[in-house]
This record gives structure tokens, sequence and C-alpha cells, in this order.
């Protein structure tokens, strides 16, 4: 997977315009939200994408984004927090309530960095932001050295990020997929961050201007002579 939209339950979108995005060239889709996010939307979102063979991920972020049919589950782990309650906390609470039900082959952890200090997303889990490079790359080779996270996640959440770093924290992990989400708005910058990360995520974009979102999924088109 090269590219992923993400959608946000609590938001709205036409159903053509939904249409659009699954006829795009993307590999797929990520259902999630920060806040007013009501299992009633999730269900109507993840019915409404029912029709595509596209995989599309549930990421967890409350008990509310919880729905069983579903085929992937996504479940952030913030490392850039000394709140415990965003690295494992809210997960060993919901294993406890739910263990026995949870079907684990279709769980995938995300190793998450968060770096925009003004995204609703970096107050909530309290992300410390203020990073340096070395820092960043530190994360990452956590996430797949000590943890052995199968994804490593950089989330400049709304703000388009810096290259250099994205580039740095690319460079430094092998085995552990690397993620980019913040800021796209156009294929350049589409373009450019897939030069680092293993896939980009897309999203805001998608409520602003639909058209610029289409475009920065036909960069990955296979062309044909």
């Amino acid at each position: 997977m090269k590219h992923l939209f993400k959608l946000d339950p609590a938001k709205n979108l036409p159903m053509n315009d939904l249409t659009k995005l699954v006829h795009s060239g993307t590999d797929g889709f990520i259902i999630g939200g920060t806040d007013n996010v009501q299992i009633e939307a999730v269900q109507k979102l993840y019915e409404l994408l029912g029709e595509t063979d596209l995989p599309i991920f549930l990421e967890i972020s409350n008990e509310s984004m919880i729905l069983p049919e579903a085929d992937h589950f996504l479940i952030p782990v913030v490392l850039n927090t000394e709140n415990s309650k965003w690295t494992h906390g809210l997960h060993q609470e919901l294993i406890k309530e739910m263990g026995a039900f949870i079907p684990w082959k279709r769980v995938t952890a995300e190793g998450y960095v968060i770096l925009n200090k003004d995204a609703k997303v970096a107050h909530l889990t309290e992300a410390k932001t203020d990073l340096t490079d070395e820092d960043i790359v530190a994360y990452a080779r956590l996430a797949e050295n000590i943890f052995h996270l199968p994804i490593f996640y950089v989330e400049y959440s709304g703000m388009y990020g810096d290259p250099e770093v994205v580039r740095k924290a690319g460079a430094a992990l092998s085995n552990t997929k690397f993620w980019y989400g913040g800021g796209i708005r156009s294929k350049e910058q589409a373009a450019e961050m897939a030069k680092y990360a293993d896939t980009i995520i897309v999203g805001n974009i998608i409520y602003e201007d639909l058209e610029k979102a289409l475009e920065t999924a036909t960069i990955f088109r296979k062309k044909t002579v």
C-alpha cells in the first residue's frame, strides 16, 4: 500500500464524492477521528464503503469506533507522550473488558509520533511535539527494535511536515512499515513524502478540495505505453 485516504465519520461526505475516492487509484481507507465520533456514523460510513474490494481500516481512538464486523483494526500507540493512558492504559482497559472477543488476527498496532502542537490529537494525548530530528529517529528505532511495532506513523495532523525529518525517520527503519500523514494538499506534496514513506495518508483535503485530494492518488497509477 502506497496511498490511503483517511475519512472522519464526524464529517459529512456525499456518496458521489465517496465513489470518486474509491475509483481514484488509492489503495484503501482509514476511518478515524479525534472527537464527536458516534458509532452510528462509523457504521454508516463503513457500509457506504462496503461495496469496494479495497481494504478499510478502523482506527480505534475510543470505544465508539469499534465495529465488530470490520475487517481490519488499527490501534494507535502514542510514543511521544508521558501520559501512559495513550501508550497502554486505555488499551489495557479495553483488553480487560473485551479480550476474549478481540479478533487479534485483524488487529494491527501503530506507533504514533504526533508533531503538530496545535492539533486536537496533540492536546488530547499530551504529546511532546518539540522534538529534534534525533528524537524522532530514536522513536522510529524504538518502535521497530524494542516494541516490534509493524507500523511507525509520523503524524503532523493538518500541517505539512518537514521532508527531511520524514526522510531520516524512514531511513532508520528496516522492517517496520513507515506511514506519513499530515497536510498533504497536492500531488506534488504527495510525491515528495512518498519518496520517504512506505504509505502516505491523505485526510483533511478531502473535505476542503476533493479534486486535489483525488490527484494525490493518481501519482501511483501505473503508466501504460
